[in-house]
């Protein structure tokens, strides 16, 4: 027995070692955390239980049965998080760079598999090389399987990739499928081919940063949610935002306590929208205001940054926020914000999350750019999203909620549960003076004038929409957490059912 444990005791220290101490050495002058270091910072202390610690891969091609590293590149298990189980996986660049095999994929699939069984969220971070080139097709079907369960379990269980280094070619497409993409600035890469291969194929010269860089995903591309300094605040921060989420679809997010009144006054909100309609303010006053001690952790800030959206609390428990932002293209929606908000809805509705919008959008952002880009389709999205929602939804309209974006922003013909705005809304077609240069074409300008007046006197104002039941009530800006919060709270029982299908047909 004291041989067997001793045995052990070696096998142990030999797998945690992975690749060796000069390969770790490595990896911390490059600024990054081991991978059983991650954990170590992303896990409650002393709650990570490791499987599989002793898998090796069965190559013997190019005399790989030579070099068998206990683990084989991944690290996996299950831990708590602010006392909540999640299960986890964390590549070892320090093993054959992080490379999948048939093995390290197989490590994986039983994570996700079980992580379905329990109903619990899966961390996966990533830091690999791609397939491992030696195990040919092997290689390439472990990753299938992965990709397989990752959609499988999407809508069922949370979903998030922290990519800690590199990630190319075939292992980008597990994170995609993810619930949330978050980056390390400086030392994590995405991008299905490499800048040496873009370089011969269409003869570009572009940098791993510019190609795939935390960077280029979370202001061009949209790929990427986050992006963070380091691995440990990264890490820190992902803990955070999984405190706002249910661990399954038949969970509920967690309720916190707080110590902010959901009766609380915000007397900054009754001067927030400028007397000339024209003018900017930023939509994130009242998102702060509105929420649980000023607590808001946004998605994909540097994105599309004409719509906000984001975790928060209202009386303590979790709330989606989306919101249109006028500091942004006037708050127009377009392509990027469209695909960026409805992908946020639908997580929100797969996974229980109420969502609070907030509406003050001109309309679909005109030009041939957004019309050849595919913005019909795209902006039907976000329609698509709030309509086939059916968690509790609360929309307030602060100013303007113009034409078909008036509809597609969670209006109560999209089944919007309580619509309020405040008295400074403006609810119509179009803005005064484009309606009457439409309406009385070929008037002087003295009675496009006058008509222009008469018309914002009509619809400049909330009231219209109120009279035809569009709007459950008209608001005082500074009871608006009040308002929001008891909403919130009565839709707390609410229970609504799509018609029965396999799934519908969103315009992708």
């Amino acid at each position: 027995m004291k041989n067997i444990a001793e045995e052990l005791k070696n096998k142990k220290n030999k797998a945690k070692l992975a690749g060796g101490l000069k390969r770790l050495e490595s990896q911390h002058a490059k600024g990054k955390l081991s991978a059983r270091e991650r954990i170590e910072v992303f896990a409650d202390k002393n709650t990570f239980i490791e499987y599989d610690m002793f898998v090796e891969h069965r190559s013997s091609d190019f005399g790989m049965e030579k070099n068998k590293i206990p683990g084989d590149g991944v690290v996996t298990g299950t831990c708590k998080v602010n006392g909540r189980p999640v299960m986890i996986y964390s590549q070892d660049f320090t093993v054959y760079g992080g490379s999948l095999s048939e093995a390290h994929a197989e490590k994986i699939c039983k994570i996700l598999d079980q992580a379905m069984k329990i109903g619990c969220p899966v961390i996966g971070l990533n830091d690999s090389g791609g397939a491992r080139i030696q195990e040919g097709v092997a290689s390439l079907g472990g990753y299938a399987e992965v990709f397989q369960r990752n959609v499988l379990a999407s809508g069922f269980i949370p979903q998030i990739s922290l990519i800690m280094g590199p990630c190319a070619g075939g292992a980008v497409y597990s994170p995609a499928i993810t619930d949330f993409i978050f980056m390390v600035e400086d030392s994590s890469y995405m991008f299905v081919t490499g800048p040496d291969v873009v370089k011969t194929v269409t003869h570009e010269s572009v940098s791993a940063e510019e190609l795939g860089g935390a960077g280029s995903h979370t202001k061009k591309s949209g790929v990427a949610d986050l992006a963070f300094s380091d691995d440990l605040t990264l890490l820190k921060q992902a803990r955070r935002m999984i405190d706002f989420l249910p661990l399954s679809n038949e969970d509920k997010p967690p309720k916190r306590f707080t110590n902010d009144p959901i009766d609380r006054k915000s007397y900054n909100l009754d001067t927030l929208i400028p007397s000339n309609a024209n003018n900017p303010y930023d939509i994130k006053e009242l998102v702060f205001t509105l929420v649980d001690e000023e607590d808001f952790f946004e998605i994909q800030p540097n994105f599309a940054q004409n719509i906000v959206i984001g975790f928060a609390r209202i009386a303590g428990s979790t709330v989606g926020i989306i919101a249109n932002q006028p500091m942004v293209l006037a708050g127009c929606l377009d392509i990027d914000s469209s695909c960026k908000g409805a992908r946020f809805v639908r997580f929100c509705d797969s996974f229980n999350i109420p969502l609070v919008t907030l509406v003050d959008v001109p309309g679909f952002l005109p030009g041939t750019v957004q019309e050849y880009g595919g913005i019909i389709k795209h902006g039907a999205k976000l329609l698509y999203a709030f309509a086939e929602a059916t968690v509790p939804k609360v929309t307030l309209i602060t100013r303007k909620a113009y034409g078909g974006a008036y509809d597609v922003m969670a209006s109560k013909h999209l089944r919007g549960d309580v619509n309020f705005a405040w008295p400074t809304a403006e609810i119509a077609v179009m803005g005064a003076k484009g309606a009457v240069e439409i309406i009385f074409r070929g008037s002087n300008e003295k009675e496009i004038e006058k008509q222009t007046d008469q018309y914002q006197e009509k619809f400049s104002n909330p009231f219209v929409a109120a009279s035809r039941g569009y709007l459950d009530d008209i608001i005082t800006p500074s009871n608006t957490r009040y308002r929001i919060a008891s909403a919130l709270e009565l839709l707390k029982t609410k229970k609504l059912t799509n018609p029965k299908k396999k799934h519908g047909n969103i315009p992708l």
